[in-house]
């Protein structure tokens, strides 16, 4: 009988090669997508605009997001490239927040993924204009019978990732940010409590991967019970996915996170380091990849991607 150890090594190389073909067909599929010649109702597509547009998309990355849609859905039976043009369109969306995110007047880095973020290699305008057009190609994309030939089906595709990166979620969640690092004026003593920084984190980064999950069941048609636990895995993983890269902004090295380190308490960032310390921080991390492995108990075995890839957002290093 094998040993829990190899187990765990043999479900973490399934989880990495499933991880890798998702990107590898994310990455295929947006390079076709993101051609030169127009769709129906477009008149043109400016080179410079879909070059930086390409630059943001296909930069490479983890591609962690799009897994979650397509190993959800696969999960409740469907195929992934059923959910293909579903995870490309939340990986639009992942971009033009990565594109937005680094802009001077937002955190102003100069490093992504080891290169000079959009608007280095093009300039400002043409990078706000690449984040909204990426954010838009996300909503065009879901519309399409490709994301699914039901359209009260991509309705709800549509519901659930523009709520997660507007004013509920990812937009809502980046002012929040702003607003505790003291841009709007001085922060009051005591602001910033765990609370706050449980709804900030909960908005910039985890509304994206809960919806990731969110699309999955949608496209899987879960049943309710289903649904709301996907729902919980994906809060709490959004949690963790925070807290981990707020470790990596500590601790990490430059070269291998692939972006300038050190930042956040530069910066006075509101992180769960700043409100629990390091220890505390690792402590909650463990607590959140734990709940989120619970609340995958219904699904049995065939949960087993899911649950790697809750170790995989913990443990990463890049």
């Amino acid at each position: 009988m094998p040993s829990s150890a190899s187990v765990k090594r043999s479900t973490k190389r399934a989880f990495e090669s499933a991880l890798s073909a998702v990107a590898k067909d994310v990455e295929a599929l947006l390079q076709q997508l993101l051609r030169r010649e127009t769709e129906d109702g477009e008149t043109a597509r400016p080179g410079r605009l879909l070059e930086a547009m390409r630059y943001g998309v296909l930069a490479g990355g983890k591609r962690i997001r799009p897994f979650f849609v397509v190993e959800t859905a696969r999960m409740l039976g469907v195929k992934p490239q059923q959910a293909m043009m579903t995870a490309a369109a939340v990986e639009c969306v992942h971009a033009y927040s990565l594109i937005h995110d680094d802009l001077p007047a937002m955190d102003n880095d100069a490093v992504r993924r080891g290169r000079p973020t959009a608007h280095k290699a093009f300039d400002e305008a043409t990078a706000i204009l690449a984040g909204d057009a990426l954010l838009t190609f996300a909503f065009d994309l879901l519309s399409r019978p490709q994301a699914h030939p039901d359209p009260a089906l991509r309705i709800a595709l549509v519901a659930e990732l523009a709520r997660a990166a507007g004013l509920g979620g990812m937009a809502g969640g980046q002012l929040l940010d702003l607003a505790a690092e003291g841009r709007f004026g001085k922060v009051p003593p005591g602001a910033i409590t765990e609370d706050a920084v449980i709804m900030l984190e909960a908005m910039k980064t985890g509304a994206l991967i809960r919806a990731a999950c969110g699309m999955g069941a949608i496209l899987g048609k879960a049943s309710e019970s289903a649904r709301k636990a996907l729902d919980f895995y994906g809060y709490a993983l959004g949690q963790a996915f925070q807290i981990a890269d707020d470790l990596l902004d500590l601790e990490g090295d430059p070269k291998t996170v692939g972006k300038k380190t050190k930042k956040d308490a530069a910066a006075g960032k509101a992180t769960f380091i700043g409100i629990l310390g390091i220890d505390g921080a690792r402590a909650r991390l463990a607590t959140l990849v734990a709940t989120a492995e619970a609340a995958l108990d219904e699904f049995g075995e065939k949960a087993a991607m899911l649950r790697a890839a809750a170790h995989f957002v913990a443990e990463r290093r890049a």
